[in-house]
């Protein structure tokens, strides 16, 4: 099967809106990752262009420095150097050995500019996430 499966990617708020075609749009775009226990994924304050969604293992974030949470199969990172290339806000380490499935910037970008639906519904998505966020 070539990129991520539809239904790792259906858990993943910021898709939430997509039609199982759109998902199966981008998700063709994933490749599937591996990194060792301990392996650093993301390092706070580097350079960012991927998002990854965890296929199994476990991650750990790390805050400045401090542990913060631990993310599980199901969990997800790095949506917004998705859209931006930003830095990185944390550090995400694997716990265990850590199977992934990782989407760049590059690879994502064409698929919004050529579809303004998912761009629109993803961008609304975007939206109701930082609302949320505040509200907290």
């Amino acid at each position: 099967m070539r990129g991520a499966p539809v239904k790792t990617l259906q858990r993943v708020p910021l898709f939430a809106e997509l039609s199982k075609r759109e998902i199966q749009q981008i998700a063709l775009r994933f490749k599937q990752r591996r990194f060792a226990a301990g392996a650093t994924v993301v390092k706070e304050g580097s350079g960012g262009a991927a998002f990854f969604a965890i296929e199994s293992g476990e991650a750990k974030v790390f805050l400045s420095g401090k542990e913060h949470t631990t993310l599980r199969p199901g969990a997800y990172f790095g949506e917004i150097a998705m859209f931006d290339e930003g830095a990185r806000m944390a550090t995400i380490t694997a716990a265990t050995d850590l199977v992934c499935w990782g989407l760049t910037y590059w690879d994502f970008r064409p698929v919004v500019e050529a579809n303004g639906v998912i761009g629109w519904k993803l961008l609304q998505q975007m939206a109701k996430m930082l609302r949320d966020a505040r509200t907290r």
